[in-house]
């Protein structure tokens, strides 16, 4: 569907569809995030150590790193719709079950059913979006979708803080879930309605998908630069809160608050304007949306250092600010930025891989945040990814240079 030449009801049902995705992916950030502000209740109420709260991330984004490939695969070649629609399903499930656990072995066991749901929305979700607008207006559409991941962090984080300030975790679990099982009803009718295109069966067969993306090796850079971004994310959705918590020494609702609201909502901003920057720009640089990641994650890496590093609430919250207005640039393009150097029958594939390398770097991240909390400190962790940034930065401008070119070519004869 090509809403810059589609009549007006096919455009409005492209925009319609933004809409309903968004609100999806809102809730798949709730859900996975309230957790992380619940860390000082967990930790007394399941007897929770930081090496064992270090995995509840950890295990969650490993696992889903594992089903985002074998997702992906299935949304090139089956139903996008009903793949969005049964994630969300079965992720809210599982959500209500998390508020009835009674173990921390429990907790790691559901976010791990977690992960395999999960894993089945993000490839399809942005792929279906994608298909539905032409290239020059794919990062403003996606850029909007990916707004949903900044208000889920957001609401997710500061709900799950202020339900365990009160001593009801259990029942943030079993609100978020109800509210997503209820969605899909909506969510199923709508999507009915939506055409999608039926996938050549002869372009998406295993061999052919994965080397495909093989040898477009912008791509693979990609696959080693989206980690790296990706892990100074995770680190601070994971312990930004509790490190908050404990240098502040906030309530958890307020460190929830101080981790998510300043950070979101600038990347908010970011996400928008990267994505409205990039599509004003295309027509004129076919790179646009590669330096404007490159600008994301050179612009993003101090910022991330003075997280770690500043010394008053102030500082932090503009470090805060700063990171995610420049991270935003990162976030709206990296997807459209994609498509612009792999065959369209392999869309969903690609956000699979990219996100199998994402997720389990970024299991690293919540990880090492438990294991060096005492020895390394979080402080520190950050400032090693900041220099981590800007070698990815430069990794980027040499692949705008040597790599680029003939992998945007190879695209536009394969499409």
């Amino acid at each position: 569907m090509n809403s810059a030449s589609a009549p007006p009801k096919a455009a409005t049902t492209a925009m319609a569809l933004v809409a309903f995705m968004w609100f999806a992916y809102f809730l798949n950030y709730c859900d996975r995030q309230a957790v992380f502000a619940m860390f000082p209740s967990l930790k007394t109420g399941l007897s929770m150590n930081d090496q064992q709260l270090g995995l509840v991330g950890t295990v969650f984004l490993w696992v889903y790193a594992i089903g985002c490939p074998v997702s992906g695969y299935l949304g090139d070649r089956f139903s996008k719709r009903l793949l969005v629609v049964l994630s969300l399903v079965v992720w809210s499930l599982i959500t209500i079950g998390t508020g009835l656990v009674a173990s921390g072995a429990t907790l790691l066991a559901m976010r791990a059913a977690m992960g395999v749901s999960e894993s089945l929305y993000m490839s399809s979700a942005v792929a279906l979006t994608a298909g539905a607008y032409p290239a020059a207006r794919r990062s403003r559409a996606v850029s909007v979708l990916m707004t949903g991941q900044i208000a889920g962090t957001v609401a997710g984080s500061w709900f799950g803080g202020w339900m365990a300030d009160r001593g009801q975790w259990r029942g943030a679990f079993f609100a978020l879930g109800a509210v997503g099982v209820l969605y899909a009803i909506p969510y199923f009718a709508f999507l009915r309605r939506v055409e999608e295109p039926q996938a050549d069966q002869s372009t998406t067969t295993a061999g052919i998908t994965f080397g495909s993306l093989a040898r477009s090796r912008t791509f693979l850079l990609l696959c080693l630069v989206f980690p790296v971004f990706v892990f100074g994310l995770w680190l601070l959705y994971g312990w930004l809160p509790a490190f908050l918590h404990d240098k502040f020494r906030l309530n958890q609702a307020d460190a929830a608050f101080n981790a998510t609201v300043f950070l979101q909502t600038a990347t908010f901003a970011g996400v928008i304007g990267g994505g409205m920057l990039a599509d004003a720009l295309y027509h004129r640089i076919k790179t646009a949306r590669f330096w404007l990641m490159v600008c994301g994650l050179v612009l993003a890496a101090p910022c991330i250092h003075a997280l770690g590093n500043s010394d008053t609430l102030l500082v932090t919250r503009i470090a805060a600010t700063g990171f995610g207005l420049f991270s935003g640039l990162f976030i709206a393009n990296i997807f459209p930025a994609t498509f612009d150097v792999v065959s369209s029958s392999a869309r969903a594939t690609a956000v699979g891989m990219l996100n199998f390398f994402g997720a389990l770097t970024s299991g690293f991240a919540t990880l090492f945040g438990g294991l060096w909390k005492q020895t390394l400190g979080i402080d520190r962790l950050l400032s090693i990814t900041a220099l981590a940034y800007l070698v990815a930065g430069a990794a980027l401008i040499l692949g705008i240079k040597f790599l680029f070119p003939r992998d945007l070519a190879q695209t536009q004869v394969s499409s």
